[in-house]
């Protein structure tokens, strides 16, 4: 029976393997701390073994080169679920700059998903964008997305990293990010501020009115009802915000594979 066994075919499935696991451990919803590590290990090798009787894969020698095909495969998979990492974080910074406003600054919590500090509001913005993601089956998307890019960056090939549309659109993605978080959070930050205008026509016209008692449960209410009836906002921006991530992807393993 082992006799019966290509082992010429191995490389090429290593290969395969290594983009799987480096992709899976930096993409959203799947490199998740609460996550085992375990299924991602196995989850990359079935599909590893689905994609590698699906895609034509070349046989692959095992010499000085194969192992700098290695690395490429770690920093193609590494690149693209990062890419996407970032600009899915667009949730988190909005969340930032409305706890600013409401005065949750202070109350940051440690993320046990990410293991790091995270605000209030950002993170129920993003428990509710992933469990948005998993409804559209975004998470297909995104397995989708990195089956399609063994036809688009090939094993045997090396990936031009010092590319500068590459760093262009890595640095135009990160801008992105920000302006997307900025759009998302203007307007309960604007209200908000508008709040702070009022209060402090009442603090001039009322002195006798100790604002800042006063003043901060105003604002957290007022950011609530704002918060709850923008929610339906939210979330095409947070739609919108996932097609842009499948595009930014997209548009990464096209530079990748050298068009």
């Amino acid at each position: 029976m082992l006799s019966q066994i290509d082992y010429t075919v191995v490389p090429a499935f290593a290969l395969i393997l290594v983009r799987l696991i480096a992709f899976f451990v930096t993409v959203p919803l799947f490199s998740y701390r609460n996550v085992p590590t375990t299924f991602k290990i196995g989850f990359s090798f079935f599909l590893a073994m689905i994609i590698f009787f699906t895609i034509d894969r070349p046989t692959v020698p095992v010499d000085q080169t194969y192992f700098l095909l290695l690395f490429k495969e770690a920093m193609v998979g590494l690149s693209i679920g990062l890419l996407a990492f970032i600009v899915i974080q667009a949730i988190n910074v909005a969340g930032g700059l409305i706890d600013f406003q409401m005065g949750f600054a202070i109350a940051n919590v440690i993320d046990p998903v990410t293991r790091a500090q995270s605000p209030l509001t950002g993170q129920f913005l993003y428990t509710i964008a992933t469990l948005f993601l998993l409804s559209v089956n975004g998470h297909l998307l995104l397995i989708d997305g990195i089956f399609y890019s063994y036809q688009l960056i090939p094993l045997d090939e090396m990936v031009p990293f010092g590319d500068q549309s590459i760093v262009e659109l890595v640095l135009r993605s990160f801008s992105q990010m920000f302006l997307i978080a900025f759009q998302m959070s203007i307007p309960l930050v604007g209200c908000l501020f508008l709040v702070d205008v009022a209060i402090g026509i009442v603090a001039r016209t009322v002195p006798q009115l100790n604002v800042f008692v006063v003043g901060p449960p105003i604002k957290i209410l007022i950011a609530f009802v704002l918060l709850f009836l923008s929610m339906g906002i939210y979330m095409t921006v947070v739609r919108q915000l996932f097609d842009y991530m499948l595009v930014t992807m997209r548009d990464l393993m096209v530079l990748f594979g050298g068009a």
